[in-house]
């Protein structure tokens, strides 16, 4: 059975990390895809886990042979998402997440027209300015860059299926889930997983009859 893909996009500082990263633990047959990025790991990063830190010449070579489904560049560094790697968690019926920005989600919903669009917004601009800087992981100059361009990317939401206001994490966690397990009770989707208990239920009819 095939998986469904889910492509979740945020201004950076947003949270959608951390609510991916709880819903990964929270949900079955569920993961994400691990992006490739130019940009230098930060602290707590591991390679191969939160990206596959590429260098430059690498990474531009790949875009040459077409080996990204996706790919931006974003204050400066690469982002990509190796396209091999994606169908084969789909093919193996696993539901796959793309943490992306909303320049790759849109390139991915001309290939994968199904794909299933998440944008999580900040309560208010307030908000997301004190969450970039609590972090402490980017200079003042890195975070005003990214409070800048935060406006622009937030009003991509309309191209967006769903829209989460993250401003109590729990509720946002819900709303994210709810999603998935909508999408998981989709015709399509329970006529493959339980075609012989309703080919059953309905006297080994076929389910077009």
């Amino acid at each position: 059975m095939t998986g469904s893909l889910f492509i979740i996009t945020a201004a950076s500082g947003t949270g959608k990390t951390s609510l991916v990263k709880q819903l990964l633990a929270t949900t079955n047959d569920l993961t994400v895809s691990i992006s490739h990025t130019t940009r230098d790991p930060r602290p707590g990063e591991i390679d191969g886990h939160d990206y596959h830190f590429t260098e430059v010449d690498a990474f531009t070579s790949a875009i040459g042979e077409s080996k990204f489904l996706e790919h931006a560049e974003v204050f400066g560094n690469y982002y990509g998402t190796a396209e091999q790697s994606v169908r084969a968690q789909l093919d193996s019926g696993v539901d796959v997440i793309l943490e992306i920005d909303w320049q790759g989600a849109l390139q991915v919903k001309q290939i994968f027209t199904d794909a299933t669009m998440v944008f999580i917004l900040p309560p208010s601009l307030s908000t997301l300015r004190q969450r970039l800087s609590t972090r402490a992981q980017d200079s003042v100059e890195v975070i005003e860059k990214r409070l800048a361009g935060a406006v622009t990317e937030m009003s991509q939401y309309v191209h967006f299926d769903y829209v989460i206001i993250n401003d109590n994490f729990e509720v946002a966690l819900t709303e994210l889930k709810s999603i998935i397990v909508a999408d998981r009770q989709k015709l399509a989707r329970q006529q493959r997983r339980y075609h012989r208990t309703i080919a059953t239920l309905l006297g080994n009819k076929t389910t077009a009859e």
